[in-house]
């Protein structure tokens, strides 16, 4: 059981500007996973636990654990979104926006792209693709 109220969101979302630092934080001090740090830092928007939040994105860090997937910060607000939204399609075009912005900043959106596996050549640092990624997560949240 969970303390979500649905009332709370729109308090929720205008506390967003700060949620971005906070995630990327989470990185940067290895307490969390890329895609844990999103998921844990919107748990309460998504209608969830922090525990919750940790045990569901447990196994999406490091490019879905390998590297070879996308990065873990976008499989977390993809799955924020899914929880928020409940509907397949605005999800998977709220979705698609954020693939989109975040390659555009980034080059890429694979994890060791970005990480500069095999080019030696580091696109971004995990916080900061934390923070891009709860960037573009929190411009999709505020559409509604």
């Amino acid at each position: 059981m969970n303390n979500y109220n649905p009332l709370d969101v729109e308090k929720e979302l205008n506390d967003m500007e700060t949620r971005k630092h906070i995630a990327a934080e989470k990185k940067r001090c290895n307490s969390h996973n890329c895609a844990q740090a999103i998921l844990h830092t919107y748990a309460d928007i998504a209608g969830i636990s922090e525990d919750e939040a940790m045990s569901i994105a447990g196994a999406f860090g490091g490019g879905m654990g390998n590297m070879e997937g996308t990065c873990g910060a976008l499989v977390g607000s993809g799955l924020v979104l899914g929880l928020v939204n409940k509907d397949k399609v605005k999800s998977m075009k709220q979705m698609r926006q954020i693939m989109t912005k975040f390659q555009e900043r980034n080059g890429a959106t694979q994890c060791k792209l970005l990480k500069g596996i095999g080019t030696k050549v580091v696109l971004r640092e995990c916080p900061d693709c934390v923070a891009d990624a709860a960037e573009f997560l929190e411009e999709q949240l505020n559409q509604d």
